[in-house]
């Protein structure tokens, strides 16, 4: 609740800030230009129902900025967040008498809060108020972007808006100062013209007497010191709270690597992270919204508090297992071991749904391996440069292929090739998928011996293997190399077949299993029974010359990811 409460007082108050800058921007066209503007701002943003929300949201968004910085842990903080804070803490003061003198006035002293008005006052009499009045603008704008950033990075189109938004939010606030510097250029010049101008102004204005404006200044040296007061009252708080909390008990955790730390009990896990300054994974900033701070919890897990709603909400959207606790969400009551599960530097795409393979599953899927035959000894006596070309060459080919047939390309070893097959569709489809990979691969190496003759000594031959079978599949590696891999025996025997093609001198090895599960007769081929290490019983396998030769296969059905 706290949480939708921050965001739609947020969005209520960023709207008006933006059609007021939009209203301002029309300053640049003429002052005309700019009070028809203004007409259609203040009709709407002055009735009875605007009025009310604009003001909620505001009291509200200003509540929830005191309530969280008591909540906080410790005040230090990302830059980014640190500037939101800064930022939100200038508001006040440079906006309170901006407010008073407008709105206020208008409603109590009958002024005509006109554009002309409001220009006149604080560039004909003091520039110090037109400089904080430009400050205002940049400090709001800014801290709003902030915000809105901060949320809706999480979501899965955002990046791609992302450049557009950047450049918008730039764009608005120069035109909106444009257009308040060409406003505040023309008053200037009329007063010029005529002396007497800003005074005959005030008048039509019925701008308040001396007295009035002394009451406004009033009022806006109490609304800023109440604010800062209420600041104070509230750091006060909560250094009484976290002394409170600290007398009721330390608790111990621990991190891999045999690091540990000790806080007070009821500190989340993430704020223990910051305090002992442990890398932490946190996209949202420790608000509950993303998963990227989560944690695997050994022992002491049974001592954790029970996950709320919208915890287990977020864990159930990545799959997480039932020891795996969201570090912004998770207080500490009992010593107990932790391991945060991904990266410290993780960026808003890890917290993005995932399918829960990704973290490790055992899935029967198709597996093929496929090498360059005699390449080595092709490159010897070749420049660095062709060997490069020509194994790129290769590689497009062979992973278009791969691609093309509803393959993944696992990696590329040296002049091989690792893909599987059937990881989201099943291993009958994938094994189909698989077999028609290897006819596309054959096909797309002969496009390439064509178009490379001229540049070869002879053509290019591969060997492939293929196998199905169960296979731990999942993400795995470190930092930047980290990528979807499978392992296990299946994988190991694939590449056994693909290693046997050079004995057979086949271009293809398919295994029995493989074929069964693709639904596909190769009883026309040469049939084999091989020995493979860690197999109790002897492999059945089919050797196919050419993978061209492979007879046509149903087309493969995919099915829903499990």
């Amino acid at each position: 609740m706290v949480r939708r409460l921050r965001l739609i007082s947020g969005l209520t108050l960023f709207f008006y800030v933006l059609t007021h800058l939009l209203n301002m921007a029309l300053g640049a066209v003429s002052f005309p230009v700019l009070e028809a503007g203004r007409e259609v701002f203040v009709a709407f943003w002055r009735g009875l129902l605007p009025t009310v929300l604009l003001y909620t949201a505001l009291l509200v968004h200003l509540s929830l900025a005191y309530y969280a910085i008591f909540k906080r842990d410790r005040l230090v903080m990302p830059p980014l967040d640190a500037l939101r804070y800064l930022f939100g803490v200038l508001i006040i003061p440079l906006a309170a008498l901006h407010i008073l003198g407008t709105r206020l006035v208008h409603e109590i002293y009958g002024v005509d809060d006109s554009y002309l008005y409001i220009v006149a006052v604080q560039w004909g009499f003091n520039p110090r108020d037109a400089l904080q009045q430009t400050l205002l603008v940049l400090v709001v704008w800014t801290h709003g972007c902030i915000g809105l950033h901060l949320w809706l990075r999480l979501k899965g189109w955002y990046p791609r808006f992302a450049p557009y938004g950047l450049a918008s939010a730039v764009l608005l606030p120069a035109l909106a100062l444009a257009g308040y510097l060409a406003a505040g250029r023309e008053v200037l010049r009329r007063a010029a013209e005529n002396p007497d101008y800003i005074a005959q102004l005030l008048v039509l204005s019925n701008a308040p007497s001396a007295a009035e404006r002394a009451d406004v200044l009033a009022l806006r040296d109490a609304v800023v010191i109440g604010f800062f007061v209420l600041l104070a009252l509230t750091l006060a708080a909560r250094g009484l709270w976290r002394l409170w909390q600290h007398r009721q008990g330390m608790v111990r955790l621990s991190y891999p690597g045999g690091r540990s730390v000790s806080v007070r009990k009821g500190v989340t896990i993430l704020e223990a992270s910051r305090s002992a300054r442990v890398p932490h994974a946190s996209v949202c900033g420790g608000r509950g919204r993303c998963s990227t701070c989560r944690v695997r919890v050994g022992r002491g897990g049974a001592s954790l508090p029970a996950p709320g709603p919208e915890e287990r909400r977020v864990l159930a959207r990545v799959g997480a297992a039932p020891n795996v606790r969201l570090a912004c969400q998770t207080g500490v009551f009992a010593d107990c071991e932790i391991t945060p599960l991904l990266p410290a530097t993780g960026g808003p795409a890890l917290a993005q749904p995932r399918a829960g393979y990704l973290q490790g599953d055992e899935r029967d899927i198709a597996i093929l391996f496929a090498d360059l035959r005699g390449f080595t000894a092709l490159s010897e006596d070749r420049l660095p440069y062709d060997v490069v070309f020509v194994l790129n060459r290769y590689f497009t080919a062979m992973g278009t292929a791969v691609e093309e047939a509803g393959g993944r390309i696992d990696k590329f070893i040296g002049d091989g090739v690792m893909a599987l097959f059937g990881i989201e569709q099943g291993v009958e489809a994938g094994s189909r998928n698989a077999l028609e990979a290897a006819r596309r691969m054959a096909e797309h190496l002969e496009e390439l011996n064509r178009s490379l003759a001229a540049d070869l000594p002879e053509p290019l031959r591969i060997g492939i293997g293929l196998h199905s079978g169960a296979v731990i599949v999942g993400e795995m590696g470190y930092g930047p190399a980290t990528s979807l891999t499978a392992i296990g025996d299946a994988v190991n025997t694939a590449s056994r077949l693909e290693a046997l093609t050079k004995d057979y001198e086949a271009q293809l090895i398919v295994s029995a299993p493989l074929a069964a599960h693709a639904g596909i007769d190769l009883a026309d081929f040469p049939h084999q029974q091989i020995d493979v290490r860690g197999r109790s019983q002897p492999l059945d396998i089919h050797v196919l010359k050419s993978a061209l030769d492979l007879p046509a296969a149903a087309p493969a059905t995919p099915r829903a990811a499990e």
